[in-house]
């Protein structure tokens, strides 16, 4: 049976109502009106997004992905420029932390290469962009799919069916959609768990992030408008259940321990959470008119803060794949798009969750021969002005193929 002839279809389905899903729904929604339909399908949109605490770093090809979209413009939400990072090494009893790399936070003289933004305004400024675009929003789950030639039929949770052309899992690290298409996947556990939690603090950061590498992992200090930073705090999984379980007085202290006096005294302000730390990259990004994005192909370490950042690429890059072929009336759910965009993304992500591996082996551990190699290399990193440019333009998503929208470009 074809899509034409069923009557309920669009041309993209989309499976998954998170960052990385809104965004592909709008951008494909805005290239390609009138006459081109995209559904978002998840049982999350039956209602608001939920207030957390949590917040991301969106780096520069993101945001520039975001504004072309429309996005960034509706944040109502406090957004903080990162102006600078620094890194430091040391053991957790060091008195002194000495700073063995710095970058300057601009990739432009006007565009810090990173902004904070809390996630409920992104997916709150993304819904109603996608609704002006014209993305039909399902408020239920995809349960299952079936490829056919020319279509790909997805069945709800109610029973009800939709076909499309193209469907993408945007479901999340454990996707559905992965699993049912047979689609294996790399992956294991670090046995570490990141602490999350708001803290605030005497003094202003000035847009300074620090990263301190100690044995239990790195200790990140993000910073957040106004007197306040969101920490990511890596630790040993038992060791993190330990910590959240504290008291709020002995949690305070053992905070204090690892974020330092520099800001003044320190006041915890959202209830401190542990999330379990693991490492998977699909083996495939793409399927039977079925393609990967987001968690669904791809969760690494957060050592490198990249994770929402190469979901976004992924975004960019299957937008301008299916936007073109449909452009030339090709079919968008067909091998040669598909193709493309594996080709385009898979290599880039292997490298980057090869590269947020080996830093968190690197790093979290208590050797001292280890810690004078990774010392010296961090010392020359930081006397190599051209290396630290590349390593900031890696980090803000704009090395290598750069896709339109990352380069702020309409599609």
């Amino acid at each position: 049976m074809t899509r034409k002839a069923v009557e309920n279809s669009v041309d993209v389905i989309v499976a998954g109502a998170g960052v990385a899903g809104l965004a592909l729904a709008t951008a494909l929604a805005r290239a390609l009106k009138p006459g081109f339909s995209v559904a978002v399908c998840d049982a999350v949109l039956a209602s608001a997004p939920v207030a957390d605490d949590r917040v991301s770093a969106i780096a520069a090809g993101a945001r520039r992905l975001l504004e072309t979209l429309g996005v960034w413009q509706r944040l109502t939400g406090p957004i903080q420029p990162i102006r600078e990072m620094v890194i430091t090494d040391s053991r957790l009893e060091d008195a002194v932390r000495p700073v063995f790399l710095s970058f300057d936070g601009k990739i432009e003289p006007e565009e810090p290469f990173a902004h904070m933004v809390e996630n409920r305004d992104v997916l709150v400024a993304l819904r109603a962009a996608a609704a002006e675009a014209g993305v039909r929003l399902v408020p239920t789950v995809v349960e299952g799919s079936e490829a056919e030639d020319e279509s790909v039929q997805v069945v709800f949770s109610g029973g009800e069916k939709l076909a499309a052309g193209l469907l993408v899992a945007a479901d999340g690290a454990h996707s559905k959609l992965r699993a049912a298409a047979g689609i294996k996947t790399v992956a294991w556990s670090y046995g570490q768990s990141g602490i999350v939690a708001t803290i605030g603090h005497e003094r202003d950061q000035e847009g300074r992030a620090e990263e301190h590498f100690l044995p239990g992992g790195p200790f990140a200090i993000l910073p957040l408008a106004g007197r306040r930073s969101s920490i990511v705090w890596t630790e040993p999984a038992q060791e993190a259940a330990r910590l959240v379980a504290l008291p709020p007085g002995e949690f305070h202290a053992e905070l204090e321990r690892r974020f330092g006096l520099r800001l003044g005294e320190i006041e915890v302000l959202s209830p401190p959470r542990a999330y379990p730390l693991g490492f998977t990259i699909a083996r495939t990004f793409v399927g039977e008119r079925l393609a990967l994005i987001g968690d669904a192909a791809h969760v690494i370490h957060p050592i490198a803060g990249q994770g929402l950042n190469i979901g976004l690429r992924d975004v960019a890059a299957l937008a301008e794949c299916v936007t073109e072929a449909s452009r030339l009336g090709l079919d968008p759910g067909g091998p040669d798009v598909l193709d493309r965009y594996e080709r385009w993304r898979r290599f880039d992500t292997v490298a980057m969750g090869i590269a947020t591996d080996g830093l968190n082996r690197l790093f979290s551990n208590r050797s001292d021969a280890l810690k004078l190699v990774r010392d010296v290399g961090l010392g020359v990193v930081d006397r190599v002005p051209p290396l630290k440019r590349f390593l900031v333009s890696e980090a803000a998503g704009l090395a290598g193929e750069v896709p339109k929208l990352l380069r702020g470009e309409a599609l």
